[in-house]
């Protein structure tokens, strides 16, 4: 289930073994006290937690041991593990059977926020409650910002919340802190306008070199420069900023010239498929041919100065001339 669902589930009694996976602290972190709060009572006598790395073979039997005690004075014991990748072999011995016949009195909550090889797929395990808190797409994180705002009395416009997701890049535990900022600056009335949403929320560097990327394509030089020149004031020199760019551009050229779909990509990338499919529309504004160009370009002036050819302001001013004004 998605962490969205979560609710309902609790509410409709759903309970037995939870496992909490992805890469949003905040949806992880808000999952977890949804399911405490619906089942832990006494937690300095009904709660005990683990480390993942320290349940291995026949130490698994610690856990298993601690979800059989019945819980004191209350109808639940909550026992959560972090970072639990048991193998399949662990698995099938120690879990397996105990998972089959699960005690109604406990509840695993199991905390991943890594995909590792060569383990037991817990998430397919049909006894485990799966709730996938990976970064949500932009329809889901607006709309989340929406009813946020809406719920303390404020009125936002919809370019608003699309505008504060993007700066966010979707991670939930930034957008929670923006929407604080702006409910505490609005004292919790009026309308938010997309420029108020401009000027409040922090704009993510990833974000802002995404920006300078659309500069490019825009051949809009004073946007680029004003990009760059924000991110220097924030502690990125000029070889910090040429690396960035470099960066996302050979980011943006293996993306364009693939073929696989955005999920795919993300997990060979390592990135974020809301990222990868932000990327793609970046790559069909500026065009692969272009961006190999400006990457051989950017490359070839780093390289000017680490061999002591160019300085990081030379390098630089060469990126930006061939960049903006190269026929």
């Amino acid at each position: 289930m998605k962490y969205t669902e979560l609710k309902n589930f609790l509410a409709d009694g759903g309970s037995g073994i939870f496992l909490l996976a992805g890469d949003d602290a905040y949806f992880l972190d808000n999952a977890e006290k949804m399911i405490k709060g619906a089942y832990l009572q006494l937690p300095e006598l009904n709660f005990a937690s683990f480390d993942g790395d320290q349940l291995k073979g026949q130490a698994i039997k610690r856990l298993t041991d601690a979800l059989a005690a019945f819980p004191f004075m209350a109808e639940k014991r909550v026992v959560r593990v972090n970072e639990f990748y048991p193998s399949d072999a662990d698995y099938d011995r120690y879990l397996k059977p105990f998972f089959a016949d699960f005690p109604y009195t406990a509840i695993l909550i199991i905390v991943n926020t890594q995909t590792k090889k060569g383990v037991a797929d817990l998430k397919r395990k049909q006894c485990i409650n799966y709730v996938d808190c990976g970064r949500a797409d932009e329809e889901v994180v607006t709309r989340w910002i929406y009813l946020t705002l809406k719920r303390t009395g404020i009125a936002a416009e919809a370019e608003a919340c699309i505008n504060i997701a993007r700066y966010c890049l979707c991670n939930m535990s930034r957008v929670s802190i923006e929407t604080q900022k702006i409910i505490i600056y609005k004292g919790g009335a009026g309308t938010l306008t997309a420029k108020e949403a401009d000027e409040l929320v922090y704009k993510d560097a990833d974000y802002r070199v995404y920006e300078m990327t659309g500069a490019v394509a825009a051949k809009n030089y004073s946007r680029f420069y004003e990009i760059a020149d924000e991110l220097t004031l924030k502690g990125m020199d000029s070889m910090a900023v040429m690396n960035s760019l470099l960066s996302y551009l050979t980011s943006l050229v293996t993306i364009s010239s693939s073929d696989k779909s955005d999920g795919e990509l993300a997990k060979s990338l390592g990135m974020k498929e809301y990222g990868v499919k932000r990327s793609r529309e970046q790559a069909r504004r500026l065009g692969t041919a272009r961006a190999k160009e400006l990457c051989a370009v950017i490359y070839g002036a780093i390289s000017g100065v680490k061999c002591g050819t160019l300085t990081q302001d030379s390098a630089y001013r060469l990126v930006c001339s061939q960049i903006f004004f190269a026929v």
